[in-house]
């Protein structure tokens, strides 16, 4: 049986099949007119430029960092701390702490610039789910965040 099709998926597309099965979850997209590397590398960049762009974000330090796993202790402006823990490849982000989900890619868009896609939230225990409120506003505040030091550091 060598005749099986094989899906080739994108970051972004990857990103938004993961978070359809998560309920609450809402992915927020936009073109930046940025190249992949130059994106990744910010939002990559957990103890630095992650900070500049997540809104709730005050501290975030690498705990652990094998391959393409990743364990991160963060702290928020409000005091919370999480240890999130997931998976980073070059484009792609999915993190999630008890109650925490952070999730973010990046690909070239056909005709040129990066297509950047989030989500995240406050996550339900023992689900599947986030608390919708906030997500896509929090979301809309990084993306301008991001483009902003983009900008900034071209």
């Amino acid at each position: 049986m060598t005749n099986w099709p094989v899906a080739q998926t994108n970051s972004v597309q990857r990103l938004r099949a993961l978070a359809a099965g998560v309920s609450g979850a809402d992915v927020t997209e936009r073109v930046l007119d940025a190249s992949v590397d130059d994106v990744w590398a910010v939002l990559a960049d957990f103890e630095h430029g992650f900070t500049l762009v997540q809104p709730d974000m005050r501290q975030v330090r690498v705990e652990a960092r094998d391959q393409e796993t990743v364990t991160l202790l963060a702290r928020s402006h409000y005091g919370m701390r999480a240890r999130l823990h997931g998976v980073v490849r070059p484009g792609y982000c999915w993190l999630q702490s008890r109650l925490l989900l952070v999730a973010m890619a990046a690909a070239p868009e056909p005709g040129g610039g990066t297509r950047v896609a989030l989500t995240g939230g406050v996550r339900v225990p023992g689900r599947a789910a986030i608390v919708p409120v906030g997500v896509r506003r929090e979301a809309l505040v990084s993306l301008d965040r991001l483009a902003r030091v983009l900008d900034s550091s071209s």
